[in-house]
């Protein structure tokens, strides 16, 4: 007991230390283990009975609150011991986890050094692939356009040339005399008993681009022309002024002649919009069956010719004759199985050019006069020109016709008849 006091008396001085309430009651609970290890102790862990002998109600719930705590604490130690086997676990995890990290890591970077490599490598090759396509390219815009240059040059030479060719003439009507027949004994498979022949000869007027300020004068003579272009300079006279014009030999711009020859069947006729509704044969049969109908106007059928992406072709009579006929209708029904198409009929002739020739002049009695000046009218001041060049006084001679243009007026086109033109 005496032992027991002591303890206690030490355990009230504790309280008033200045410890920690964990330190305290870790204290308090060693002693009581320290407690049983003694003889003199072993009462307090037998039972109630001799705590409540030896202890005041107030240490006995002391006591207990620390036996209390001491398991409390004892299943956060092994709660703390086993949260730091599991730490351990996961640290030595990680630490597995790392390495296998740092390896892959490291293989990566290997891996990103290749592949940097290869793809330098291959930019470089496609960079330099890239620029020899760009020479090439830049090679090939040049010639491109080279070609382009020539292609303009061509085609401006081409329309000079045209525009030197180009014949604009009216055809006139011409009354046709027949001078013989054929017997009908002569070949009848000859060329000329199934075509109609025929041919034509143009010719295109000379002629010369008159500009303002200039005019051209036409003398009856030759010589009087020839005269006047040994003149240096003509001082023209009117109005108590005077003005200076200078002649010149009229160069005419280059013509054409040629020869048109054409023929026209009187067998075969060319038909077009023909629909294109059924196959090709199906349509050939259509199409002969048609044109065979007398009824319609047709006739026995030799031959038919079908383009299908066209819708034209070519219907060959056995006689003469059906062919002009159809060609006067101009139209013809065509029974396709679906509604009757009417299709345009049209002659088949062929033509040909041929003695093409080129040629230039020089006028013997017109005198291209320049340097004129627009001090008068136009009219007054052509009918001074003449007048000027008919006196014989100024070398001049009967004058066949004049035409002057005003520097306003702009230019006007001037064409010559074939005996004031001299072939050279």
């Amino acid at each position: 007991q005496n032992n027991t006091q002591s303890r206690c008396q030490t355990r009230k001085r504790s309280q008033f230390r200045p410890q920690p309430a964990a330190a305290r009651k870790a204290a308090s609970v060693k002693k009581v283990k320290m407690g049983s290890n003694e003889d003199t102790a072993s009462p307090l862990l037998n039972g109630n009975s001799l705590q409540s002998e030896t202890l005041s109600p107030e240490e006995q719930q002391e006591l207990k609150a620390a036996l209390e705590e001491l398991e409390e604490w004892k299943l956060k130690h092994e709660k703390a011991d086993t949260e730091k086997s599991r730490l351990i676990l996961e640290k030595l995890d990680t630490e597995e986890n790392k390495k296998r990290a740092e390896r892959e890591a490291l293989d990566l970077l290997k891996q990103q050094d290749l592949n940097t490599h290869a793809f330098n490598n291959k930019k470089k090759t496609m960079e330099e692939g890239l620029l020899d396509i760009q020479k090439k390219n830049d090679a090939l815009k040049q010639k491109l356009k080279d070609y382009e240059e020539q292609l303009q040059l061509k085609k401006n030479e081409q329309a000079s040339l045209q525009q030197q060719h180009k014949i604009i003439a009216e055809i006139p009507e011409k009354k046709v005399k027949f001078t013989k027949t054929r017997n009908s004994e002569d070949s009848e498979d000859s060329e000329d008993s199934v075509n109609i022949e025929g041919q034509f000869t143009i010719i295109q007027r000379p002629s010369i681009t008159l500009k303002g300020g200039q005019a051209l004068i036409t003398f009856e003579e030759e010589k009087v022309a020839q005269r006047i272009l040994k003149i240096p300079k003509c001082t023209v006279t009117f109005d108590n002024a005077k003005m200076d014009v200078k002649p010149f030999n009229v160069m005419m711009d280059p013509s054409v002649k040629f020869e048109v020859h054409f023929s026209v069947s009187k067998k075969t006729v060319k038909f077009s919009n023909a629909p294109p509704v059924l196959s090709d044969e199906r349509m050939r049969d259509r199409l002969e069956m048609s044109f065979s109908k007398p009824s319609l106007g047709g006739g026995e059928v030799e031959s038919v010719e079908y383009n299908k992406e066209s819708g034209t072709g070519l219907v060959t009579f056995l006689n003469t004759g059906v062919a002009e006929r159809l060609t006067l209708k101009k139209k013809y029904p065509v029974d396709t199985g679906h509604p009757c198409r009417e299709i345009r009929v049209s002659p088949d002739f062929q033509y040909q050019m041929r003695k093409f020739q080129t040629f230039c002049g020089v006028s013997k009695r017109t005198v291209l006069l320049a340097g004129i000046e627009d001090a008068l009218d136009e009219e007054d001041l052509q009918d001074n020109l003449e007048i000027h060049f008919q006196k014989p006084s100024n070398y001049g001679g009967e004058v066949e016709s004049i035409r002057y243009i005003s520097k306003t007026t702009g230019s006007a086109e001037a064409y010559f008849n074939e005996d004031t033109v001299e072939a050279e």
